[in-house]
């Protein structure tokens, strides 16, 4: 795979990265509203736990999608472990797509940026769901998710760099495959903690 030779031979670290594991885990998920709708559970919290959350409301509900989020009270979704806030995200998406400002099906024919600039405006999207969503959905070959608390520390272990600015220049040297060095650091991450991937 091109991503994985270029980082191979430009970066010592992905060098060792790669003789130590192997090719890194590539994460993928469906496009639309459910994987948004997970996305949006597992902000700051363990991906376990936000997937035994969907997996109630998916029950309750029996068909996540729009409508049905849209017309469950908010007690309903706190009985299934959601909380206020990202009750109020998860129907501000529904809301957004029943009246058609958000239209998930043209994402994949949009550049990164514009598929941030319109997700960006519904409440409770912010830069990281962004960033995991063109990454898994869209296979977007060139997002750094710097909101992502693994990938900074990964960095921060493998190249001692502190802040966030160092490691945005630092990963001026992975261009055009900062997914796949994503993905690279993610998998380290989770060797080192006995851990495995969840999608």
């Amino acid at each position: 795979m091109e991503a994985i030779a270029y980082l191979v031979e430009n970066d010592e670290v992905f060098q060792k990265l790669h003789q130590q594991y192997g090719n890194p885990y590539i994460p993928s998920r469906p496009e639309g509203f459910q994987t948004l709708c997970k996305l949006i559970l597992e902000q700051q919290v363990s991906i376990e736990s936000a997937r035994a959350c969907y997996v109630k409301i998916e029950n309750t509900l029996g068909d996540v999608a729009p409508k049905t989020i849209i017309s469950t009270s908010e007690e309903i979704l706190r009985n299934c472990g959601v909380s206020r806030q990202k009750t109020i995200y998860l129907k501000a998406l529904a809301e957004a797509i029943l009246d058609k400002t958000l239209v998930l099906e043209t994402l994949s024919q949009k550049q990164p940026d514009e598929v941030r600039s319109e997700l960006i405006k519904i409440k409770g999207i912010g830069n990281w769901t962004i960033d995991v969503y063109l990454m898994f959905s869209l296979q977007s070959p060139d997002i750094l998710p710097i909101g992502d608390i693994a990938v900074v520390n990964t960095i921060k272990e493998l190249y001692g760099c502190q802040d966030k600015e160092a490691m945005i220049l630092l990963a001026e040297n992975w261009k055009p495959y900062r997914s796949m060095a994503t993905f690279f650091l993610w998998h380290h991450y989770l060797v080192k903690r006995n851990r495995k991937f969840i999608v």
